[in-house]
């Protein structure tokens, strides 16, 4: 087993539904711990619940959060359940009509009517994930019930989890009130070391992002790179199947087939196989001169132009596409393949324009010339 792929891949690995995993990471987290803390950075959580290595980029990143949740309230209502569970012991039960009493009476942004589905709709998808990521369980009833009436009860027990899945904070927080507040705290404790800093924030900007980009903010932590390009690949490449590659704007990890560290690019989905196609494209417009390559290697465009470019992608390749895609109105398309290229980092949104990062130049893909020929008949 590569333990440290599973301890980066994973929130947690809980003892409750993996037990046999849980005692042979256990055993094993002593061969990887000094790597985790020393260029990490991060804290390793080891007791008779769990095992949890704290993972925090080195900076907020697209995919962050929680894919389950896409309102704020969600948010709100999930730190409320974990406030909720904090006075209850391991194995507790407990009804929901406890928990929908307490989010009433603590929720301040405005008045809770369960009444309302839309209330009752956002708490059962925290419900939901709170059981399918091991920090409740059903004993009885369902959610389902909850959304048709708001006064049907369900039986939960809280497994006692709850009080690890958020971070560790050496501070105290309550006074803090943006973002950069809690980004501040996490180096803290090393701030006056700042060589620890910039070790860290490379490593992990190495392993949990699609690429280190140079930027006037970063070039201090590029430079490293740049100077310890082979201590660190060396040192990468004995942990995990993978190959350091630096370039001048730019350095990527490149993972074996062997390896699977969290989500990576290219996945095996229809999305994954269209973005290659307009990497293709991209490229091939760049050595035409359609496209101008500025010095940082990072094409910014119009959003308009990168929808004409989705279109004309569309329809040299959509035969080729599974139906779903084939259907969509260029619209859809264009929508889908955007949001879908900045929740893997490949582009940016800003001002109306669309930032095309250097990743999607690095793995372009094309139809066999045959299949073309064919006029893409063959479905995938």
């Amino acid at each position: 087993m590569r333990i440290l792929e599973t301890l980066l891949s994973r929130r947690w690995i809980l003892k409750s539904q993996d037990r046999e995993l849980y005692y042979q990471v256990k055993d094993e987290i002593g061969s990887v711990k000094k790597f985790l803390t020393e260029k990490l950075g991060y804290q390793v959580i080891v007791n008779p619940y769990l095992v949890k290595v704290e993972k925090l980029p080195a900076k907020p990143e697209n995919w962050m959060g929680i894919t389950e949740f896409t309102e704020k309230i969600e948010y709100v209502f999930f730190c409320l359940l974990l406030m909720f569970l904090e006075d209850k012991e391991a194995e507790e039960q407990f009804v929901l009509s406890e928990l929908t009493e307490y989010v009433q009476s603590q929720y301040q942004e405005e008045q809770v009517d369960w009444t309302v589905y839309h209330y009752r709709r956002h708490l059962i998808k925290v419900m939901k994930y709170s059981v399918n990521c091991g920090i409740l369980k059903v004993d009885d009833g369902s959610e389902e019930s909850f959304a048709r009436d708001d006064t049907s009860e369900i039986l939960y027990e809280n497994t006692g989890v709850s009080r690890y899945f958020m971070k560790n904070f050496t501070q105290d927080i309550m006074g803090y009130t943006k973002p950069s507040d809690f980004e501040r705290e996490e180096w803290i404790d090393v701030d006056e070391d700042r060589g620890i800093v910039r070790r860290q924030r490379v490593y992990r900007q190495l392993l949990m992002t699609m690429g280190m980009y140079r930027s006037e903010e970063n070039e201090e932590d590029f430079a490293y790179v740049r100077n310890f390009r082979n201590m660190i690949g060396g040192e990468l490449s004995e942990l995990f199947d993978c190959e350091l590659q630096v370039y001048r704007t730019g350095a990527f990890l490149i993972l074996g087939e062997n390896c699977r560290l969290g989500r990576c690019f290219p996945e095996e989905n229809t999305l994954s196989d269209i973005v290659l196609l307009c990497g293709g494209i991209l490229w091939e417009q760049i050595e035409t001169e359609k496209l101008k390559l500025p010095l940082d290697e990072q094409l910014c465009l119009p959003t308009e132009q990168f929808q004409r470019i989705l279109e004309e992608l569309k329809g040299q390749y959509g035969a080729g596409f599974a139906k779903k895609y084939r259907e969509m109105t260029t619209r859809e398309f264009c929508r889908e393949m955007i949001d879908y290229m900045k929740s893997m980092e490949l582009i940016q949104e800003e001002d109306g324009k669309v930032v095309i990062r250097q990743a999607v130049g690095k793995v372009i893909g094309r139809y066999p010339k045959d299949f073309l020929d064919r006029g893409g008949r063959d479905e995938q």
